[in-house]
């Protein structure tokens, strides 16, 4: 998924006001099927998403407001704020999700969400600065039975774009495209 693509996913998933009917079930567990390519190399893996429940209302806004009118140096602090909502999970390595937030669409739901640091750093560039990819960053779409698919940037950060857009700036060179089978073994 290319950047301006992702950005305007996180737009939607940012700036949805209101409350939305939950259409996933919570707590929810997913196996998920990692791939990505770069170059001539492909590396697979698999990991598990645990989503105890969606945000509140309030902690959203609050997170929101703070990208949109702080930029990435206010909204850090106040996605770390935000109470831990669920969990990935890839070997030993675990980070603390705080955004969790569903849209409905035309195959079942837009599942966007966020940690507040990074899983991995990907990328062919060993001299590229890590600093400031603080995030990492998941966008799924599912259907009624929690099975689909979706793209993950395992270091990311986000910036205020005008109109109130997000756009998402990527470590890795390409996303990492996945596969989700809902609580069961990932293939």
């Amino acid at each position: 998924m290319s950047r301006v693509v992702l950005g305007c996913v996180l737009l939607v998933a940012f700036a949805t006001s209101g409350s939305l009917r939950a259409a996933g079930v919570y707590p929810m567990t997913l196996a998920v099927s990692a791939q990505v390519k770069n170059g001539a190399t492909t590396v697979t893996s698999t990991f598990t998403i645990t989503v105890e429940r969606l945000m509140t209302e309030p902690t959203r806004a609050k997170v929101t407001d703070a990208l949109r009118f702080g930029g990435y140096q206010n909204f850090l602090p106040a996605l770390r704020a935000a109470p831990v909502i669920g969990a990935i999970v890839l070997e030993k390595r675990q980070v603390q999700l705080r955004y969790a937030r569903e849209q409905p669409d035309e195959k079942g739901i837009r599942l966007t969400l966020v940690a507040d640091k990074p899983l991995f750093f990907f990328g062919a560039d060993p001299t590229k600065a890590r600093a400031g990819y603080e995030l990492t960053v998941v966008d799924l779409r599912l259907d009624d039975k929690g099975a689909g698919t979706g793209t993950m940037a395992g270091a990311a950060r986000v910036k205020p774009a005008p109109g109130g857009a997000v756009i998402l700036d990527d470590y890795a060179e390409a996303p990492v495209e996945l596969t989700v089978r809902p609580g069961g073994a990932a293939k």
